[in-house]
């Protein structure tokens, strides 16, 4: 078992992945400065997992702060990299912000796997690298496409230095390209949880249903798509979380000699009036949404082709999109 350092390990999908690679026997540290978590989910963390969490709250764009948990464990063997923002609509209003801190601390964090001889890297990527692609679903060959926010760009360049950094490193790297991830831990201790207002759909609505937000806006249905609203591939963030502790092993195993890419979605296309049907039957709920404008950044179709996911790590979305929503829901409801 190896000693693993997650990067944004309070953050939504590293809390859980964290769960995932401790129940497969790993020791995890974690970094996060809560810039876009709570300190409670460390707490919330070692109540699911049995035992004290240790997260270091440094910034990864402070070279030195990083450094010094390199330091304080010389005997990490691999780096599952979540830590960054990641909100499409905000990159489109900040990009100098986004390719400051994403950028910066993917390069801050590569120097010192380098300096400190840790040679497995777990990248969190995702399926805005397609841009507005022609063929659906997408798969692993699908080239990147016109990004369409400065965070799609950005997860653009990351895995281009990954690569360029393997290539000289000889480190053993893997992309995986997330989908939509949604629901929450089945303790509902721990789930979604943005600072401020929601911007994805999902913690969008479980808020608006708890009537936390006044109103629920569904943006834009003049998409060339079957209801015209845009559609997405949504997966139980349980689902992914198991696939970075397989993806982790295929490294370790397989030590592959350029990085690997994998797609991580449940294979479906769901639009987001689809989604809405689907909570109201998963929760015996009615929902009342607003028809809005459509939001600068999005596409209008992206699903994942995963049979690559399948042959090499033995992995599958397993959980339905109604559990994916009750879930959802149970973990708000727990916040009320």
């Amino acid at each position: 078992m190896a000693k693993v350092l997650v990067t944004g390990g309070c953050g939504y999908i590293g809390s859980h992945t964290i769960v995932d690679l401790i129940s497969a026997g790993h020791e995890v540290i974690s970094v996060d400065n809560f810039s876009n978590s709570y300190p409670e989910v460390v707490q919330r963390l070692s109540t699911v997992c049995k035992l004290e969490l240790q997260n270091y709250a440094v910034d990864l764009c402070e070279y030195a702060q990083l450094k010094s948990v390199f330091e304080a464990h010389p005997d990490i063997s691999a780096v599952i990299h979540f830590a960054a923002l990641k909100s499409v609509p905000e990159s489109v209003a900040q990009p100098l912000r986004y390719y400051r801190n994403n950028l910066n601390a993917l390069i801050n964090l590569l120097q010192l796997m380098e300096e400190f001889h840790v040679s497995n890297l777990v990248f969190s990527s995702s399926c805005s690298v397609y841009g507005e692609a022609r063929e659906q679903p997408v798969t692993e060959l699908t080239p990147f496409g016109i990004p369409l926010s400065p965070y799609a760009a950005g997860k653009q360049m990351a895995e281009q230095i990954i690569n360029d950094w393997q290539f000289q490193s000889k480190a053993a790297c893997t992309h995986l390209r997330y989908f939509n991830p949604i629901g929450a831990h089945p303790s509902a201790l721990i789930g979604e949880l943005p600072i401020g207002d929601p911007l994805n759909l999902v913690p969008r609505l479980t808020r608006y249903m708890a009537g936390k937000l006044p109103s629920f806006t569904v943006y834009g249905t003049d998409y060339p798509t079957r209801d015209g609203s845009n559609v997405r591939d949504y997966i139980h963030v349980m689902d992914l979380a198991h696939a970075h502790t397989l993806a982790l092993r295929f490294l370790m195993e397989q030590k592959p000699m350029k990085p690997e890419v994998f797609n991580l979605g449940s294979g479906n296309g769901i639009s987001t009036l689809e989604l809405i049907h689907a909570f109201e039957s998963a929760n015996d709920m009615q929902v009342k949404y607003h028809i809005g404008p459509r939001r600068s950044g999005d596409v209008p179709m992206v699903y994942a082709n995963n049979d690559k996911a399948a042959q090499l790590l033995g992995w599958s979305a397993k959980c339905t999109l109604e559990e994916c929503l009750s879930s959802a829901w149970n973990w708000e409801k727990s916040l009320i």
